[in-house]
């Protein structure tokens, strides 16, 4: 590879690590799997991230023709993504990500625990704490400014693949990692992710702004 995708290769490892913040997920995936038992949070971490899978390479691969199709260029698509980014890395940044995802792990629990647990899988776990709407349509962004090219569509995929595989180890390992670190540490390193990523989604949206514009 070269210095150009050696570049996209770390940016866009680091921009869905960023969105995906499979440590930021972490404690509420322990906190749902726990009446299940190991067995069942193993189950439900592998499941998770490959119903997460699926959601983002169709989006990645059928992203083309939804744009074509709604009339929607490249460039106002990328300024679309670079806000929608900064407004979850706002929401990261003063934790209010976590808050909602805390209410919605709460509203689950306060249904009861039943002996076999309902399968999260899909909901809220797969789709949207994983492939939520920021790594949707970062995924689709990013399939779009590789243009076909194999090396760089490779490089987005595999930077997509070794996200989920990080996600499942992360929540294979969720219960002991939450005891190791705290809450308090698992909320700093969300906080610095938000930061990083407030970075990235106003380069996007500057880049989509001078493409739109001609500058």
């Amino acid at each position: 590879m070269d210095a150009r995708q050696v570049e996209l290769a770390v940016t866009a490892f680091v921009t869905f690590f960023v969105l995906i913040d499979a440590v930021g997920v972490a404690p509420i995936f322990a906190s749902l799997t726990q009446p299940g038992g190991p067995k069942f949070a193993r189950s439900m971490a592998i499941r998770s991230s490959v119903v997460a899978a699926g959601v983002l390479f169709f989006f990645a691969f059928a992203g083309a023709w939804l744009l074509e199709h709604l009339g929607v260029s490249l460039d106002a698509f990328r300024a679309a993504g670079g806000v929608l980014m900064f407004l979850i890395a706002v929401d990261m940044v003063f934790e209010k990500r976590t808050e909602r995802r805390e209410h919605r792990a709460e509203a689950l629990l306060a249904d009861g625990r039943p002996e076999t647990p309902d399968d999260i899988s899909v909901f809220p776990i797969g789709i949207p704490m994983i492939a939520g709407p920021g790594s949707i349509a970062t995924a689709m962004l990013y399939m779009q400014n590789a243009a076909g090219e194999p090396v760089d569509t490779a490089i987005v995929i595999g930077a997509i693949g070794l996200n989920l595989l990080l996600t499942a180890v992360i929540f294979l390992a969720a219960g002991p990692l939450m005891r190791l670190i705290g809450p308090s540490l698992a909320g700093a390193i969300t906080r610095i992710l938000g930061v990083i990523l407030a970075a990235l989604a106003v380069q996007l949206m500057i880049d989509g702004v001078k493409g739109a514009f001609g500058l």
